[in-house]
């Protein structure tokens, strides 16, 4: 089945419900656009988009992926400097379970923590019931730490498949994809990996990073200032789609 979508950064683009196919694991996989589910939302929203509406603002979602890790404390001092909102998508082994005071700072600082599984594998290669462990074990250890489970989660490499969808709808998730990703685990190479990000950005887009590489974390501050200079208002995940609600099981690609 052929994407079905309306080009990024257009008024169409807010106005209309975007349906895109994705095929991961053999399987064809509808997604839907962050864009589109707030537009779908927003004729019965009553002032329900919080602090940014994101019809009018040109948002974008910066998001970090296989943490938290040592360099994560820093990267959220420049996240707290430059009021920027990030969504972390976490691991759960050598990762959570190692660093909860940084786990309970992203919280605590306004952040969005999500379940990126318990240790990176992928899931489409899982039976139910290892699948299930991978995203529930997360969730308890989050919970443990910050009082609350997350609402989203990233399937690791972003595959998916019909039982991965069906697993995260009873487990209260939804599946956050992307639409910039600057392969920072390929290089370390920061003046890269901001412009392979800029080079991407675009209205309603959701960023992939990781802030477990080293080139990384220095690139951040450069992104934020070019997307900022571009008129660019950076949100969570959450707030991207608003007033729409994050809905578990489906799966969310710019």
């Amino acid at each position: 089945m052929p994407r079905k979508t309306t080009p990024l950064g257009t008024g169409l683009a807010a106005a209309l419900v975007t349906v895109l196919t994705l095929s991961l694991g053999g399987c064809s996989m509808e997604t839907t656009a962050p864009g589109s589910a707030r537009a779908d939302a927003a004729s019965d929203a009553k002032g329900a988009f919080g602090s940014v509406d994101c019809r009018k603002a040109k948002c974008i979602a910066l998001t970090f992926d296989a943490g938290p890790g040592e360099d994560t404390p820093h990267l959220l001092d420049v996240l707290k400097e430059k009021k920027v909102p990030a969504t972390f998508f976490l691991l759960g082994k050598n990762h959570v379970l190692k660093h909860p005071d940084t786990v309970r700072r992203i919280e605590a600082e306004g952040h969005e923590v999500a379940n990126h599984t318990w240790s990176h594998e992928i899931l489409t290669d899982k039976k139910p019931d290892e699948i299930r462990a991978e995203l529930e074990k997360t969730q308890d250890a989050i919970a443990e730490i910050t009082g609350k489970k997350p609402r989203l989660m990233r399937p690791p490499q972003g595959r998916t498949d019909d039982t991965v969808s069906e697993i995260s709808k009873e487990l209260g998730l939804s599946q956050i994809l992307w639409s910039t990703t600057a392969k920072d685990y390929s290089t370390n190479d920061s003046a890269l990996i901001r412009k392979r990000t800029l080079d991407q950005a675009d209205r309603d887009g959701i960023i992939l990073l990781h802030d477990i590489y080293k080139g990384t974390v220095p690139a951040v501050p450069g992104i934020i200032d070019a997307l900022r200079k571009d008129g660019y208002t950076f949100v969570t995940v959450p707030q991207l789609m608003a007033p729409a609600e994050p809905e578990p099981g489906t799966i969310y690609r710019p």
